[in-house]
């Protein structure tokens, strides 16, 4: 049976026992009204025959000291009394409205006319003491026969209290037996009643209510402690108590899904923001160098338990070329022709090894049993361009299947491909600021920037370096000869043959117009002079044809200046362009030297 019918049962029983309880107490609070009623009649009757009995002694004891003294205010007194005295009806109204019956309304009546015949005597006697017969005015009021009367209206009075105090009484007594009985059997209803609601309470609210409660309570406090280990107890009980430990149940299940639910977009929140921290750290790397400390330092905390390498694409040697790696993977080469991988070929991801069988790619590195391992190649391409490869494979020895979600990972490749792309996009637009458009060396402002490099690396090392300064002999007379085409046809040729002539480590620049200058580090003032006489020398035998026309010969003159035998850091160009100057001045098609060092302006 569930809890809602024995509930309710018990509910209809309860209510009608306090219903017939209820009642029972209302017919004892009736009875014991009664009896107040009987007891306040009673009282009223007494008070009213009292007052009776009181105004007649009041009237004889004026009288009999007026008799006795002479004093007039004796008698003063004695006529306001009789005077306030009111007819024989009027005084019995109060005792018949306090609930006298007829017989004794009739005996009352009585007494009060044989006390009102005792005015007449009084009234006599007070006669007789005005016209001085004291002696029979103390006759009436001190008499026999005024006792005997006075005695008579006292016995009345006392008789009909008598009879009243017999009739109440019963009445009294009736109404407290009726009370008393009353209130007996709501009392015994009330007892009947909390007798069958502590059996109730027992049986069904300790045992089935009250136990399991308990038990689901203890549940419910784990639950909202968030400890999702506790198991809902199966109370196996078809009533209400089984369905609320059924909905605690279910209550666990969505609160360890929604657990479940929370930590997982915590671990997303984390991710995600950890992978923001990451590109706004690439976003700020001036260098290669400071991409890859950001790629080791934030990949391993990205995608934990997998080591990996990050390839950068070599354009000029068509290779993939290792950059960094991180938790030392085993299994991929560090260089590797783009061909050789598979997401490189198809632009995406590539496993190999994973759920689903697929080709190796020919990068990998087995061991003695051929086995392929579990890998992922991410291709690091922005606007369908290679940019290079996002290689990882388990770091543990067991070589473990990678459980690494796609969205994450697509997001990795793309953060650092865009970075690389950002970085190279800067690049070269850094060194198209740096360049001269027209030969392809440096311009000026690249000169400006390396120079006091150059200059402070020397100092520093306590190393020469030397200064040449380059130009174009009677190059205006050219360009109105020829025209500007050719004149430029000119000027790259003369940058093509200053760059091939220049070492690794000397840096060639175009200063401006037709004049260059050429920056050659760790070389003193007579190695210079040298190096100055054979690139003039070279030049003046270049045959330059433009629009199968021949140009005629082209010569230079140079100025060389050396640091620090010429000249200090700050005036090395100068120094230079004043040696040119010279040159020119002495015939052109030819190198001069500084004369000697300069001290700073």
């Amino acid at each position: 049976m569930r809890l809602a019918t024995i509930t309710n049962w018990a509910y209809g029983t309860t209510v009608a026992l306090t219903i017939i309880s209820g009642t029972t107490m209302l017919l004892a609070s009736n009875a014991q009204e009664h009896e107040r009623a009987a007891e306040a009649q009673r009282y009223r009757l007494d008070q009213a025959t009292h007052n009776l009995g009181l105004d007649m002694f009041a009237l004889t004891g004026q009288a009999r000291q007026y008799v006795i003294t002479g004093d007039t205010t004796h008698l003063a007194a004695y006529n306001r009394t009789a005077k306030a005295l009111k007819p024989v009806e009027d005084r019995l109204r109060h005792v018949n409205d306090a609930g006298a019956g007829a017989d004794e309304l009739n005996a009352l009546k009585e007494a009060v006319r044989w006390a009102d015949s005792l005015h007449d005597e009084q009234r006599a006697a007070l006669a007789a003491r005005q016209q001085g017969d004291d002696e029979r005015a103390r006759q009436i009021m001190f008499g026999a026969e005024y006792e005997r009367q006075l005695d008579r209206v006292q016995a009345m009075i006392e008789r009909f209290q008598y009879r009243l105090d017999q009739r109440t009484g019963a009445e009294v007594k009736q109404a407290a037996t009726i009370a008393s009985l009353w209130k007996t059997v709501s009392e015994v209803l009330l007892a009947i009643t909390g007798l069958l609601f502590l059996c109730v309470l027992y049986f069904v609210f300790k045992r089935r209510v009250l136990h399991p409660v308990v038990r689901l309570s203890d549940v419910v406090t784990r639950l909202a402690a968030e400890d999702y280990t506790v198991e809902a107890p199966d109370e196996g009980q078809i009533d209400e108590i089984g369905d609320m430990a059924q909905a605690i149940g279910l209550f666990r299940e969505n609160a360890i899904e929604r657990q479940r639910l929370e930590a997982e977009r915590d671990a997303d929140r984390a991710m995600r923001d950890l992978l923001s921290r990451m590109t706004q750290r690439m976003q700020g790397c001036d260098s290669l160098l400071d991409l890859t400390e950001v790629v080791q330092r934030f990949v391993p905390e990205i995608i934990p338990g997998l080591a990996g390498r990050l390839y950068l694409l070599d354009d000029s040697r068509n290779a993939m070329m290792e950059t960094c790696q991180w938790l030392s993977p085993s299994h991929s080469r560090s260089e590797f022709s783009p061909l050789a991988c598979w997401a490189l070929r198809r632009g995406l991801p590539h496993r190999p090894a994973g759920k689903a069988v697929d080709v190796p790619c020919d990068h990998l590195v087995t061991g003695d049993d051929d086995k392929i391992i579990d890998s992922i190649c991410l291709p690091l391409t922005v606007h369908q361009e290679t940019l290079g490869l996002i290689y990882l494979e388990p770091a543990s020895a067991a070589g473990e299947a990678i459980e690494v979600s796609e969205v994450y990972l697509n997001m990795l490749s793309e953060n650092i491909g865009l970075a690389v792309s950002n970085m190279r996009l800067r690049d070269a637009l850094h060194e198209m600021a740096m360049a001269d458009s027209l030969t392809g060396l440096a311009n000026r402002r690249k000169m400006e920037a390396d120079l006091a490099l150059q200059i402070a690396e020397a100092e520093r090392q306590k190393l020469p370096i030397s200064c040449l300064m380059i130009d174009v002999d009677h190059f205006k007379h050219f360009n109105d000869r020829f025209g500007h085409d050719a004149g430029d046809a000119v000027l790259r040729e003369l940058g093509r043959t200053l760059s091939n002539s220049a070492r690794q480590q000397d840096m060639a620049f175009r200063y401006g117009g037709e004049e260059f200058l050429l920056l050659i580090p760790g070389i003193g003032a007579d190695r210079a002079l040298l190096r100055a006489e054979e690139i003039r020398e070279r030049i003046a035998d270049l045959d330059i044809r433009y629009g199968g026309e021949t140009l005629g010969p082209v010569t230079v003159s140079i100025g060389v200046a050396s640091l620090p035998v010429h000249c200090d850091g700050d005036h090395l160009v100068k120094t230079a362009d004043d040696a040119l100057l010279r040159a020119k001045s002495r015939g052109r098609n030819r190198v001069e030297s500084a004369g000697g060092r300069k001290s700073a302006a």
